[in-house]
């Protein structure tokens, strides 16, 4: 079946099924989509949770046996599958259809990766999930549905703001739905239950003086490698999350390999750009990315992405703080550390 993002909470309420798919380039919503997953198999008692990051070396056999190892906890487990940026070929197609041909619904399968073309949402293995779960597209929003979108968070953080504010906010973020989570929680610590309005916004906009991940982000792709590792060494003094700074990071890179193989197949940057949904005042930033980072390049940086992430997550020996460095300097065309 096909899920909508708002009709996930009702379906969850109601039904657990075997598989589901969470499809986008949203990072925010795709996280919360998955969060509602895992929070309905946790109601339902299922506490085991195995998380398989799929890369070019990865065994397909590793799912057929999470799905027939027993769980510590229980009878079922909750089986994530990240293909990230990586597109799936005959034989790793073959054995998803396969674990879900022989799944018999005790354990929860969580696909996740990025936006599907129409080509590939009409794969086989995308049907076989449909057939035997969900499947769930995640779409940007887009720019005249910003504000109200804003303004929706900021009255569920308990927020007492005005359309102004909103659409101030939402100019503030240029469609960065992350960035815009993180602007929220900022006024709910400095504002409390004081009603804000667009003169409130600005203040705290302005006011705010420390980095973030998305000034990081936008001065990687200009190619300021000097500024961008400055930017990163004061994320990591303030002590920000690294996971969730990977993570947008790890996003940005995979729109970015998406616009890479456009290009590769003969279409025209400003197509290209317009399709991925970048942003007018993104657009010139994407443009000197791509101009220095072709297809091979971004495919290896998503391959360290991979890599800090498990670092980060203590599931391997490397350095993570290194590997953030390395990934980010990369990212802005220099290569100061060995991968």
């Amino acid at each position: 079946m096909r899920l909508r993002p708002d009709q996930l909470d009702s379906h969850l309420s109601k039904t657990l099924l075997p598989a589901y798919l969470i499809t986008g380039d949203e990072l925010l919503l795709c996280q919360e989509a998955a969060d509602q997953i895992r929070s309905a198999c946790r109601q339902a008692g299922i506490l085991e949770r195995d998380v398989l990051e799929v890369d070019r070396h990865f065994d397909w056999s590793q799912l057929l046996d999470a799905g027939q190892s027993l769980s510590l906890f229980g009878d079922r487990k909750l089986i994530e599958l990240r293909l990230g940026g990586g597109k799936m070929d005959q034989k790793s197609s073959a054995a998803l259809q396969d674990y879900l041909a022989h799944a018999d619904g005790s354990n929860i399968l969580l696909v996740s990766c990025g936006r599907l073309d129409k080509r590939s949402m009409n794969a086989k293995w995308v049907k076989a999930l449909e057939e035997h779960g969900a499947v769930l597209q995640i779409w940007p929003v887009e720019r005249r549905q910003l504000g109200q979108w804003i303004g929706q968070r900021l009255n569920a953080a308990g927020l007492n703001a005005d359309r102004e504010a909103a659409e101030l906010l939402a100019d503030r973020v240029e469609g960065n739905l992350l960035a815009a989570d993180q602007e929220i929680q900022k006024l709910k610590v400095l504002m409390g239950e004081r009603a804000i309005d667009a003169e409130t916004v600005a203040a705290a906009v302005t006011s705010s003086a420390r980095y973030d991940v998305f000034k990081l982000i936008d001065t990687a792709l200009s190619g300021n490698t000097p500024q961008t590792l400055r930017i990163l060494q004061s994320l990591m003094a303030e002590g920000s999350e690294q996971i969730a700074m990977l993570g947008a990071v790890s996003a940005e890179l995979r729109k970015l390999y998406n616009c890479a193989e456009q290009l590769a197949n003969g279409h025209g940057i400003d197509r290209v750009l317009d399709g991925a949904r970048v942003w007018d005042k993104k657009k010139a930033l994407y443009k000197q990315a791509l101009k220095r980072l072709k297809r091979r390049q971004l495919a290896e940086l998503l391959q360290l992405a991979a890599r800090s992430d498990s670092a980060l997550k203590g599931q391997s020996d490397d350095d993570g703080d290194q590997l953030m460095q390395q990934l980010v300097t990369r990212l802005s065309g220099a290569d100061l550390l060995p991968a």
